[in-house]
């Protein structure tokens, strides 16, 4: 089964109207655990996604992610640097259409871009601990030839339970680790974004 260039821009438009509706849990998240300024951040980042996306003529997957990418690029902070160069790896693994094994080499690409640009590892507290799983998921769903629908579910189901797991992590990486005990009890905003980014491709 595969996912067509439309598809693959409704799943970001989807994911842009999540980080639109809920962008206050976000910004609250980090108040608690860093300095306050993730949902904001991320809020410019999709606003400047969906220019992007009316600007260009994106009609393959790879420049569907590619505006995304650019997008939060150019956005302030830590975050939106690594989550770009997260998305770029997305543009650069997709073809004409999203299979299965292409979302798969798309994700650990991309897990090991930010592994190495942000010296996180899964247990740090970081977008790492639900992107690392995510790719896992895909990994697998990949390697027993499951459809691209199928592995995105899985990969959703893993990016939330990694963001859950942050909760109750002592921070090592990011701006929680500057608040040390105060950060735990708070789910890591940057894994929780990536678990709705995979919840926004299944729809």
């Amino acid at each position: 089964m595969e996912t067509t260039t439309i598809d693959t821009r409704a799943w970001i438009e989807r994911f842009i109207a999540e980080v639109e509706r809920r962008g206050a849990e976000l910004t609250e998240l980090d108040r608690r655990a860093g300095d306050g300024d993730y949902g904001t951040n991320l809020g410019s980042a999709v606003r400047r996604a969906t220019a992007n996306l009316e600007a260009a003529d994106a009609d393959t997957p790879g420049a569907v992610f590619t505006a995304v990418a650019n997008a939060f690029l150019n956005t302030g902070g830590t975050s939106g640097p690594l989550f770009g160069m997260w998305f770029r790896e997305f543009a650069k693994a997709l073809g004409p259409e999203v299979t299965t094994g292409a979302l798969s080499e798309a994700a650990r690409n991309a897990v090991a871009v930010v592994q190495r640009l942000g010296k996180a590892e899964v247990g740090h507290k970081t977008m790492v601990d639900a992107m690392a799983p995510a790719a896992r998921a895909l990994s697998e769903a990949a390697e027993r030839d499951a459809d691209v629908a199928t592995a995105l579910r899985e990969a959703a189901a893993a990016a939330h339970e990694g963001a859950a797991s942050t909760e109750d992590l002592l921070a090592r990486r990011g701006r929680a680790s500057y608040v040390g005990e105060h950060a735990r009890g708070v789910v890591d905003p940057g894994a929780l974004t990536v678990a709705w980014f995979f919840d926004a491709a299944t729809g």
